[in-house]
């Protein structure tokens, strides 16, 4: 079925569009929402210059995010928090614990664009991806630095077994 649609529907298409849609689709959904209307003549006359004005606007939109990946791309955000012995965080490093971050550093970034797969659980470097629009992508580097120290937990030297309680204590 051809429908007209009436606003930017995601992975379907823009305003102004005449997409072929499932039947099912457009009566369920794009019809019912408003999101999309039967496609006529005049419908098209009267819509063209709001087109023309979206498409502008959408043009506009992707060469900001363009320049904001570029200069996202290859970042780091050191955050720190609060871990264990072994490294393990008591918590998490959220999405917006990294956006914060790299607002702090200048940086154009909003939390949707984080896709983080699993959660950020120990310290160390990790790799995240930003994703500013289905083809354009970031890599950035989250460093985890447990509180308290310099550097990771991970690195620190271990005291020895065999020296004794008084020569432990006084590192």
């Amino acid at each position: 079925m051809k429908v007209l649609l009436c606003e930017d529907v995601n992975k379907i298409g823009f305003y102004g569009d005449i997409v072929e849609v499932s039947e099912g689709f457009a009566r369920n959904y794009l019809l019912p929402q408003r999101l999309a209307i039967i496609p006529s003549e005049a419908k098209l006359r009267s819509m063209a210059q709001e087109k023309a004005k979206r498409t502008d606007d959408r043009l506009r939109l992707r060469k900001q995010l363009e320049t904001a990946c570029t200069a996202v791309n290859g970042k780091e955000a050191v955050i720190v928090a609060k871990a264990n012995e072994q490294g393990v965080l008591f918590g998490s490093i959220t999405p917006g614990q990294i956006v914060e971050n790299l607002r702090a550093q200048g940086l154009d970034v909003k939390e949707e664009f984080v896709g983080t797969k699993e959660h950020i659980k120990t310290i160390g470097s990790h790799s995240i991806m930003l994703s500013y629009a289905d083809d354009l992508t970031a890599t950035i580097t989250v460093t985890v630095v447990a509180e308290g120290h310099p550097q990771p937990v991970e690195q620190t030297p271990q005291p020895e077994q065999n020296q004794p309680p008084e020569t432990q204590s006084s590192k």
